[in-house]
């Protein structure tokens, strides 16, 4: 099928893909919002902990990368499906905290997991809605007949990202990495996805001190440090709530489905009380829209492989789900999928 432009996005429909597994790696290292009291009042961590969800976060040692955590969680998954790593065809890394400037962490971590020299391997560089992201190219390479097995290794280390000193971010982020196992199978059912951009959205969740264009754009930013994450939290949230259930109704109008006739709706865990919000205009019930924000934090590319392997019997994890990411950029993605071909999904600590 041709891909269609809606008013959410861009609507691609991909055959022959099943999702084999997926394997959260978090840091062994746990952050409670109270742990900050020397940073923060009391009253300040209750407030924001109300807001975001937020109660604990898992946070990378100061050695501890996204690939060591993404690669931990590729090992397992391999292990557990019993896929050899020559079968391995390409190997898709979504993070924006990768090991290196040059060269693609992918490289790395092709060698690292011992994958063999006729496998792809390259970075994409997308936060918040990187996973769909990921699943859509990885899931396009193989419907293209590219590839027949890939591995979406999708996380990050936000927690260095943060100012220590900054209430907007500071209780927020945290850190993961993520692989998730796809292969060509014919009896598999289709997918649908809807993916938008809207770059007018750059500065409201930048670094501004990044790499090359060094801190130009910072000039109309509120004061803050150029080398640390700025968020423009209210207009954020405006965005979201003003494209996301947008984006869900059109990939659920799409593929010929309803609210009800999801088994779980997988959401980007940005921030409590927007998701819930979203819920509400989405009829969502509970039951059905997971979160761990509580327990984890916003980590970015990794939020929904992670809730997935953490659900622990809180919502269907089977049949038909759809997921959306959301944010930095501003990307969206939507997907609409079949989780039935899934044999393996956990967590790890690290």
């Amino acid at each position: 099928m041709n891909p269609t432009n809606t008013p959410a996005g861009k609507y691609v429909r991909v055959e022959h893909v099943a999702l084999r597994g997926v394997v959260s790696a978090s840091p062994k290292t746990e952050i409670r919002n109270q742990d900050l009291t020397d940073r923060f009042s009391p009253e300040l961590i209750e407030e924001i902990g109300k807001m975001t969800g937020v109660r604990t976060r898992r946070v990378a040692t100061e050695e501890q990368t996204t690939s060591d955590l993404s690669e931990a969680a590729a090992r397992a998954l391999m292990a557990d499906l019993g896929w050899e790593p020559d079968s391995v065809d390409a190997i898709v890394f979504v993070s924006q905290t990768p090991d290196y400037r040059l060269p693609a962490t992918a490289c790395a971590l092709q060698s690292r997991l011992g994958l063999g020299t006729h496998c792809a391997a390259f970075d994409v560089n997308l936060g918040c809605s990187g996973y769909v992201y990921g699943l859509w190219l990885a899931s396009k390479l193989i419907d293209g007949h590219a590839v027949r097995r890939v591995l979406l290794l999708a996380g990050d280390t936000s927690s260095k990202l943060v100012d220590p000193q900054d209430r907007a971010t500071a209780l927020l982020f945290g850190d993961a990495g993520t692989a998730t196992a796809l292969e060509f199978d014919a009896t598999a059912s289709p997918t649908s996805y809807v993916l938008g951009t809207d770059g007018r959205g750059e500065k409201n969740l930048i670094i501004p001190k990044s790499t090359y264009r060094g801190a130009c754009g910072a000039g109309d930013l509120p004061e803050s440090n150029p080398d640390y994450l700025y968020m423009n939290g209210p207009e954020v949230f405006n965005f979201t709530i003003r494209s996301v259930p947008m984006m869900v109704n059109a990939v659920l109008e799409a593929s010929g489905k309803s609210v009800n006739g999801i088994g779980c709706a997988l959401f980007h865990q940005a921030n409590a009380f927007m998701l819930k919000h979203i819920a509400k205009k989405l009829k969502l019930p509970a039951e059905k829209f997971p979160l761990n924000i509580d327990r984890f934090g916003n980590t970015s590319s990794a939020t929904i492989p992670l809730l997935m392997a953490t659900l622990d019997d809180k919502a269907p994890l089977a049949g038909d789900v759809v997921m959306a990411g959301f944010g930095v950029g501003y990307s969206w993605a939507a997907a609409h999928l079949s989780l039935n071909t899934m044999t393996v999904c956990r967590w790890i600590e690290v």
